[in-house]
């Protein structure tokens, strides 16, 4: 007799199986059969719908649901949600979150591609504990901010994340903005200044942060005080940044004075990378993460449930109870 001809039995051997928790080889032995053809037995049951295997992870994982939601939505390839907190810790919560993450996906020979920022930084200082991964290299996207801003920095972040990891690292020697079209030409021309950028260029993962807009960015603050304000030319495109562009709503750079002064990674060449992590939450930051995601300039997205939701409306979907809760 066939397996898949008689219901009953497969019905009894599952039960056994699961219900009683028998081992395959006492099942076998009951039903004088091999062992082998338990588990095919127990393979059909499934197949059949006579077993549904249920992973109850609401508790321990209660936001998949709307990861899975928000990765259609975006159309990222992973979406990873942590309970919302106030603003103090918010940032703390999702730099562990991404350092798992990063970890897990980290290969003996990757090329980190580093951003600026507060958020970032605080994924370099989850890493507990060393981890000798000496092949891997971090390597900066942007140019510095200066004497007075030096803890979040990219080269200050490299420099943490090598030595947590035992990797290497790459400094970049530069500013963030120059005074003039004509000097960032000069200076991207530069051999060194030109050979760091390409080594971020070939990096397969990249770690950033998105401002929402300039009023809200920790990162263009400083400098919009230094420099006035007037380095937008008071454009009402800009909703946001990410690495020092500022992009309008599609997700594209906004034709302003400081995109064509800013020592940055071009937007072009952070699409090729194939894994653009970004690491932001907050209400401020929904528009620009909607439209990075858009733009194709993200491929991951850590984020908070708040935020996540938000999106989630700001695309028209309806959050179910479930999600909202």
């Amino acid at each position: 007799m066939a397996y898949s001809d008689d219901v009953r039995l497969l019905i009894e051997i599952a039960q056994m199986y699961y219900e009683e928790e028998a081992k395959q080889v006492e099942v076998a032995e009951r039903f004088n059969i091999s062992r082998s053809l338990v588990s095919k037995y127990l393979t059909k049951a499934k197949d059949l719908g006579l077993v549904e295997i249920v992973i109850h992870d609401e508790q321990l994982h209660p936001y998949n649901q709307l990861e899975k939601r928000l990765k259609n939505v975006l159309n990222l390839s992973e979406v990873i949600i942590i309970s919302s907190v106030g603003e103090t810790l918010l940032k703390k919560k999702l730099g562990e979150a991404a350092e798992k993450y990063l970890t897990r996906i980290l290969k003996d020979n990757s090329i980190v591609g580093i951003s600026a920022g507060t958020t970032v930084k605080e994924v370099a200082k989850a890493v507990t504990g060393k981890i000798n991964m000496p092949n891997v290299t971090f390597v900066p996207m942007v140019g510095g901010l200066g004497t007075d801003h030096t803890d979040f920095q990219a080269n200050v972040i490299c420099d943490i994340f090598s030595k947590q990891y035992g990797s290497k690292m790459v400094e970049l020697h530069v500013p963030v903005v120059v005074d003039s079209i004509q000097a960032k030409e000069v200076f991207m021309e530069q051999r060194y200044i030109k050979s760091k950028f390409q080594l971020a260029k070939e990096a397969d993962i990249a770690l950033v942060g998105i401002g929402g807009k300039p009023v809200y960015s920790t990162m263009t603050k400083y400098y919009f005080e230094e420099v006035g304000a007037n380095v937008i030319n008071n454009s009402n495109d800009v909703i946001g940044d990410i690495c020092y562009n500022f992009i309008d709503r599609d997700g594209n750079l906004s034709d302003t004075d400081w995109n064509s002064r800013a020592l940055t990674i071009d937007l072009d060449y952070l699409k090729k990378i194939p894994n653009v992590v970004a690491i932001t939450g907050g209400r401020d930051k929904v528009e620009a993460i909607i439209a990075a995601s858009k733009a194709g300039l993200i491929n991951t997205l850590v984020t908070d449930s708040n935020t996540a939701k938000q999106i989630l409306k700001e695309n028209m979907y309806v959050v179910s109870k479930e999600e909202e809760n």
